[in-house]
Parts: C-alpha cells; sequence; structure tokens
C-alpha cells in the first residue's frame, strides 16, 4: 500500500506540530474499524481518524463528517473512560514501521498520574487499534487476536504488547546506498529494478519503488543484475536522495490523478512514472491527502456496511411473502373446484328417495349437464343422505368464503412485495447515510423494523429531494425514497405540475416544475429520463415511463409509504442509458 513507513513519518510529523501537549476532548466509534478521537489544543480543535480497514488503513486529521452509532460500542466507551481528558505527551514511530504510538498522560482510579499508550498498527487485513497501559499489558484492542487466528502474535486484554515480527529488510532510514547494491547482488537476475527495490528495502511502498527504478532507467524498464554502471550509481544515487527525504521528513504530499478524475496513487516524493496517464497535485498537507485519496472509497465502504442489515431484512420479507404468495395461491386454485361441492349437494337433495342408508358412495343421474351423465358422489356411511348433502352445501359455502379472504390476501401481500420492491429499489440508490436513516425510520415506521427501547425518539425529518435543471431551465424534483416520494407529490408540488413514474417499475417520484408555464418537449423528454434513471430500469432500453398532471394523483387512504393511484396518463418511451 501507498501509506508506507516513509510517508508515515510524515503524517507523525504533521500530527506532532499540531496535537502535542493537547487533550482528548470526545471519542467516538462511527463503525466496528474506525475511532474518531477529537483533541484540543490552545490553539484550535482537530479531530483525528483511526482506521483499521483492511484497504484503507491509515491515522491522519480529517475533516470528514461521520455518523455515529445511537449506543456507542464497548471499546469506544472503554477508551473514553481511560483517555478522556489525557494529554498527548509524544508520538512514537519504530524505525520505518507502519506503525504510531500515541502516549497519553492520564489519571487512573487511585488518583496517580499515568501514561496510557494507544498504538495504531497499518497492516493491511491485520491493521489494529491497540490501548496498553504504562506497564506494557494490553488493555483492549479493537481486534482481538486469539491462538487460533494466530500462533506467533496474540493480542488480548492482560497480554504484554509485542512488536509485530520484523521483516527480514533493510531499513532506508539507516542503511547506505552500497548496502543496498550488495542486496541486490542475492536477487535473481531477472528481477525487476522496481521490485528489487521492494524485496531488500522496510518502510517503502511500491509507488515510491517504481519512482526511484523509474528515475534511474529514465523510463526505460530494468532488472536488478543487467543494471550498467551508470544505472548502478543512479541506483545510489536516487535511493539516497529519498533516504535523506525520509530522514529530514522533507516530503511534500503528491497525488496522482486519472484524466477521469479518479485518485490513483500517493507519495511523499513528486511522481513522474505515470507520464500523461496521470495528473500529479501537489495536496496542502498529507492529512488532506489521505482525505481525498479514501473519501469516496470509504463512503462506498461504510454505505455498503450499513444497508447490509437492511438488506437481509428486506431480502427476508421478500422471500416470505412470496412463499406466501404461492401458497395461497395453491389454496385458491383448490377452492376454483367449490362448485363440485354444490353439484353434488344438489344431486343428493334431488335423489333423498333413492339413496340407501349407510352406503360409502352413490352413481346420480347430473342434470347440470346434457344427457345426464352418471356422477359417483362419496358419502359418509354415518350421516343420512339429507345429512350429507348439507355437508356437501356448508364445504362449498366455506370454499366459497375461502376465496374471498385468499383473493383479499393475495392482493395485500402482493402490495407488501410491491411496497418492498420500492424500498429495495430506494435501498440501492442511497448515496449517503441520511438516505439510509431515512429508509430505516421508513420501516420502522411500518412495523419492518423494531424501534429501540427506551426514550422516544423522532424520526429522522424528511430532507431535500434531488434537484435538476433541465437543458432549457426548468426544474425537475426527484425523491430519494417513499417518504420523499409522498411529500414531493402531495404536499411540495403545485396542481400544474407534471408527475412522472416508472410505468409498473419501482422508482421514484419525478415532478416537472411548470411554474405556471407550458413545459416543452424537451423538459418532459429529459424529466422522463430522470424517472428512468432514478428506477430499478435504470440500466434498461426503452422504458415505459407515465405521466400525468400533480391533480390527477391521489393517494389511498391508510396506502404505505410511497404507494399513490393515477389518472388521465400518457405514456413515453425513454432509454436511461443515453448521454443527457
Amino acid at each position: 500500500m501507498a501509506l508506507d513507513g516513509c510517508f508515515l513519518r510524515h503524517i507523525k510529523k504533521e500530527l506532532e506540530e499540531k496535537l502535542l501537549g493537547g487533550r482528548v476532548d470526545k471519542i467516538h466509534q462511527p463503525n466496528r474499524e474506525e475511532l474518531v478521537v477529537a483533541f484540543r489544543t490552545r490553539e484550535a480543535a482537530f479531530k483525528v481518524l483511526f482506521s483499521a480497514r483492511a484497504n484503507s488503513a491509515r491515522v491522519h486529521f480529517t475533516s470528514i463528517p461521520l455518523e455515529n452509532p445511537k449506543q456507542p460500542p464497548m471499546l469506544c466507551m472503554l477508551l473514553r473512560k481511560k483517555l478522556q481528558g489525557a494529554k498527548l505527551t509524544a508520538i512514537r514511530q519504530p524505525e520505518a514501521e507502519r506503525l504510531l504510538h500515541f502516549d497519553f498522560d492520564t489519571i487512573n482510579e487511585l488518583g496517580d498520574h499515568v501514561t496510557l499508550t494507544l498504538t495504531m498498527e497499518i497492516m493491511g487485513r491485520y491493521s489494529n487499534i491497540i490501548l496498553s497501559d504504562e506497564n506494557g499489558k494490553i488493555i483492549d484492542a479493537l481486534k482481538r487476536v486469539d491462538a487460533e487466528m494466530s500462533s506467533q502474535r496474540l493480542v488480548l486484554p492482560g497480554l504484554s504488547y509485542q512488536l509485530p515480527p520484523p521483516q527480514d529488510k533493510l531499513c532506508p532510514l539507516t542503511t547506505p546506498s552500497q548496502r543496498v547494491l550488495e542486496a541486490f547482488d542475492a536477487l535473481p537476475r531477472d528481477m525487476e529494478l522496481s521490485k528489487g527495490y521492494l524485496s531488500v528495502l522496510q518502510g517503502v511502498s511500491p509507488i515510491v519503488c517504481r519512482e526511484l527504478a523509474y528515475q534511474v532507467g529514465r523510463g526505460q524498464e530494468l532488472t536488478v543484475k543487467t543494471l550498467s554502471e551508470e544505472q548502478r550509481f543512479r541506483a545510489g544515487f536516487f535511493y539516497q536522495q529519498m533516504r535523506d527525504t525520509a530522514q529530514a521528513v522533507s516530503g511534500e504530499p503528491y497525488m496522482a490523478v486519472s484524466p477521469q478524475g479518479k485518485p490513483m496513487d500517493f507519495s511523499f516524493l513528486d511522481i513522474h512514472q505515470y507520464g500523461s496517464a496521470a495528473v500529479v497535485k501537489r495536496c496542502e498537507s498529507f492529512s488532506q491527502l489521505l482525505d481525498d485519496f479514501y473519501r469516496e472509497r470509504d463512503q462506498i465502504e461504510r454505505m455498503r456496511v450499513r444497508e447490509a442489515d437492511l438488506l437481509r431484512l428486506l431480502t427476508t420479507h421478500s422471500e416470505r411473502l412470496v412463499r406466501k404468495i404461492a401458497a395461497q395461491q395453491g389454496e385458491l386454485e383448490q377452492c376454483g373446484k367449490r362448485d363440485e361441492l354444490r353439484v353434488a349437494g344438489d344431486l343428493l337433495s334431488a335423489n333423498l328417495y333413492a339413496i340407501p342408508k349407510g352406503a360409502a358412495f352413490v352413481d346420480l343421474p347430473n342434470f347440470y349437464e346434457e344427457g345426464e351423465p352418471t356422477l359417483r358422489v362419496k358419502l359418509d356411511p354415518a350421516l343420512t343422505p339429507s345429512q350429507n348433502a348439507q355437508k356437501y352445501y356448508k364445504e362449498y359455502r366455506k370454499a366459497k368464503t375461502a376465496e374471498e379472504k385468499l383473493n383479499e390476501q393475495i392482493a395485500l401481500a402482493q402490495r407488501d412485495l410491491e411496497y418492498l420492491d420500492t424500498v429495495l429499489d430506494a435501498l440501492a440508490r442511497a448515496e449517503t447515510e441520511r438516505d439510509l436513516s431515512e429508509i430505516r425510520g421508513e420501516l420502522q415506521e411500518q412495523g419492518y423494523l423494531r424501534k429501540l427501547r427506551g426514550k422516544k425518539e423522532k424520526p429522522p425529518a424528511v430532507s431535500a429531494p434531488l434537484s435538476f435543471t433541465t437543458s432549457d431551465g426548468f426544474t425537475v424534483l426527484v425523491g430519494r425514497n417513499n417518504r420523499q416520494n409522498d411529500r414531493l407529490t402531495m404536499k411540495l408540488s403545485n396542481n400544474n405540475d407534471i408527475w412522472f413514474h416508472t410505468k409498473n417499475i419501482p422508482g421514484s417520484h419525478t415532478v416537472l416544475v411548470t411554474g405556471g408555464r407550458q413545459p416543452t418537449e424537451t423538459a418532459m423528454e429529459e424529466a422522463a429520463l430522470l424517472a428512468a434513471r432514478h428506477s430499478k430500469a435504470k440500466d434498461s432500453a426503452q422504458v415505459p415511463v407515465d405521466y400525468t398532471q400533480i391533480r390527477h394523483v391521489s393517494k389511498p387512504q391508510g396506502a404505505k409509504p410511497g404507494m399513490v393511484i393515477y389518472v388521465n396518463y400518457k405514456t413515453m418511451y425513454v432509454n436511461p442509458a443515453q448521454q443527457g
């Protein structure tokens, strides 16, 4: 990963310059792999992100607002108890290791000053955050590691803290260039020079090694055993430059960005290896660089974790409804044979005199069909012919009532299934944690999620709908979820505004705000495109979109959020994949 030991030295320097002597103000744990520690100094307040995510482990100042859970996790409460108000006295890094020790001066339960250490280990999927006491004993860790998980190093409360196992590599802070060149001689002949640097040096990332190799070969690919005398000299020279930068902590934050604007890589050295394939920009600070680089990736990851339980809940309810509808339709099919029960009852009633008592069946002429063919009717020998006839009538009435009830239940289940499809669609399009909170609140209101016990909490306020402007100046509003859809359609819109929705497909309510003007054909088409793009059919072609004036849209009493009926509508077909 790009956040290597040398890059971490620059982060350490940045943190030391602003935090030493500051005190811990607040501690939050937004999710199971991240901590946010707020510091207050004489000059200002700062927030430091400690992330142990496998693909984005790091520590730095952050300005990204993170939503915190209503109930803090156990580790968060422990850290608040131990470190709230503690003074940061030192930040330590062993050589070029990818870990930082944060030493805090605090007061224990007896009123004595003690030193507690919060360690941030940046090791990919083994990244961890560990709190230890003044004797080096582990108090607790974000990720506990027992004997089943590792036989080399245990991380459990009460055990002594140990550094991660050292790598058999050279530390760039203390190793001269000649020693590095000698190490190259022991490598395979066909190994690329960049991989050679990576295999012998500790605390440097692939991008730094590639940059050194690029500078040595002036863009030409080289191997460790085919270097000319001049290239060996250059290999030592550029290594020494990198070493001097790492020792003096004099690097600058550079980020390589693709032509499409997507962050590609970062380093504490200027980046030349990408040529015209990337734009290299210098950031204001190392923390700002990491904030910008990981912002989108982390947001997607946080959303994925937070929406997983909602997706599982909705999927479970949907599958349950599908099974219920299938079972009820099977029962309904049986009820469709109820007329046979009525016919049997009528035939028995018309032939009571001809039916012997105690018979198990009787063959009777069926006067309901031409030619009066014989129909065999089963009987209960314990009942009289009249009682058998009444039994058939009773079963007929029961089947008729069951059919009515089953039709009602199937229709209700199908409406519930349609509603859950709309929530699944809204979940798929959720972009922020607030969107997820609104969906969660909606499911609680509808009884799909239990409300937390304790004090009553107000439901989250409905956020504003998405707003777009057509190429000819009309405003188009798009609901993000069902509660927003209701508010947009039933409260915010004018009777003359135009309402759009994909035909028989879950999606957002979309409103073209006319403002008293006659909407243009362009505005109508672009609004329909927005309705299709914010629906389950966003990846389809030729999507049907119904549209009508708001005055023709109504919400039935008792209908679920987002469910409306509309009349006097027309349909147009659009391709949401087209540009525009």
